[in-house]
């Protein structure tokens, strides 16, 4: 399993854009999922209630799933905001969202066990090698906005063990409409019906750490409201992370039927991804405070909404007049996706662009804009998408990296 495991290919790159900044080469990076703190610090009133924490001595070991008040106070959360009403003892907390994908995987996933998912998706891959499942890769389409619709879905149902769904989605920043989701659901519902006394369920992993960034007429659903027969077959994956700007804080929940997050806790219990103590006694009491955390996440989602509008319009602006790219309109989190086809053109020392990789390398040298194609999660190595965040992207940046890239293709010969 070891041999065979890849790292991460956003982490390895954003290591090496790091260095070339470090060289003192004007880089806009764009690559990985996280905020600049020096433009999006988190919360002041969590950041004082942490420090608050570790004043009063917070400091020893948490109950293996998580503080009772602030598992209580994230049940009350997803409550008040979205609808979901489950038990606090249906929650699990982890130093973030990664280890509860880790133990759901390690929880339903026998040796063998297939695991569909679309892509491009976020690290379903490497989970998939890491419990010795069968990964199934169902690519989807840009007229979907890249989320997977039941038609893609549905010839892999009958002998899977785990769909594995994001809304948001990383990396495209799409969202599920109702219409689709329910489709996808209502057809979990009728394969588990199906399903003989013994045989394993097939579940659902719904990932929706990024539930609360949506913007305009976008809104967030899930497949237990959507259709309630899915309860005991979804098990959500939340966090802190990217709804308070907060990926470093490592507050993650999971929620669901008892038995599976009971199973859960017990392995997250022996590799000890507790989130620290002093963060979660601070989290339960902010997330308690409904004026302030609404307050933050209207600012959060605000100047989110703003960069990534304005490289939207600004990358259909180069569209228009002809240029080899494409962007799909913001929908919700901090990511943008965006289309930049610039195989078999020429470069000016005669070379050819010949790939993606190429294409970022490119981009990189040229323009100084690092970006993560989509073959990064999952989609073909021949795919011209890319994705852009903007979690450390200034305001006044944002006309400076349309001009960087239509600067750059100048330079190609036609």
């Amino acid at each position: 399993m070891a041999s065979g495991l890849q790292g991460s290919e956003i982490i390895k790159l954003a290591g090496e854009i790091n260095e070339l900044i470090k060289k003192g080469k004007k880089i806009y990076n764009l690559t990985i999922g996280d905020f600049d703190p020096a433009i999006f610090p988190i919360p002041r009133e969590l950041k004082s209630l942490i420090k608050k924490a570790y004043d009063a001595n917070q400091t020893n070991y948490p109950p293996a799933n998580g503080m009772p008040a602030l598992r209580t106070s994230v049940a009350a959360f997803i409550k008040n905001n979205i609808g979901l009403d489950y038990h606090a003892d249906d929650y699990l907390i982890t130093g973030g969202a990664r280890p509860l994908i880790y133990a759901l995987y390690q929880t339903l996933i026998d040796e063998n066990d297939k695991i569909v998912f679309p892509v491009p998706s976020w690290n379903n891959n490497h989970y998939t090698h890491l419990s010795g499942g069968q990964q199934v890769f169902v690519e989807t389409k840009p007229e979907n906005n890249f989320m997977p619709v039941l038609s893609e879905l549905k010839a892999h149902l009958a002998d899977a063990t785990l769909l594995a769904l994001c809304s948001p989605l990383n990396p495209t920043g799409t969202v599920f409409t109702a219409e689709q989701l329910k489709e996808i659901t209502d057809a979990v519902v009728e394969e588990n019906a199906k399903r003989t006394e013994g045989q394993k369920p097939l579940y659902i992993l719904y990932d929706q750490i990024y539930w609360t960034l949506t913007y305009g007429d976008n809104k967030h659903y899930n497949p237990v409201s959507l259709n309630p027969d899915a309860r005991p077959y979804t098990i959500f994956i939340d966090g802190l992370s990217k709804a308070f700007a907060a990926t470093g804080v490592r507050i993650g929940w999971a929620f669901g039927p008892s038995e599976i997050i009971s199973k859960m806790k017990s392995i997250i219990g022996h590799i000890g991804a507790w989130a620290p103590k002093a963060e979660q006694v601070a989290t339960a009491e902010y997330l308690s405070d409904h004026y302030v955390t609404t307050e933050f996440l209207d600012h959060l989602k605000e100047e989110l909404h703003f960069r990534l509008d304005g490289l939207y319009k600004g990358l259909l602006a180069m569209k228009e007049k002809g240029y080899p790219v494409d962007v799909v309109k913001p929908a919700a989190s901090l990511y943008l996706t965006v289309k930049i086809d610039l195989v078999d053109k020429t470069k000016a020392d005669g070379e050819t662009i010949k790939n993606t990789a190429d294409t970022s390398a490119f981009l990189l040298e040229n323009a100084g804009i690092a970006i993560v194609p989509f073959s990064a999660f999952g989609a073909s190595k021949t795919s011209s998408w890319f994705r852009v965040s903007v979690g450390t992207c200034n305001r006044d940046e944002i006309s400076s990296i349309i001009q960087a890239l239509t600067n750059a293709i100048d330079t190609l010969k036609k």
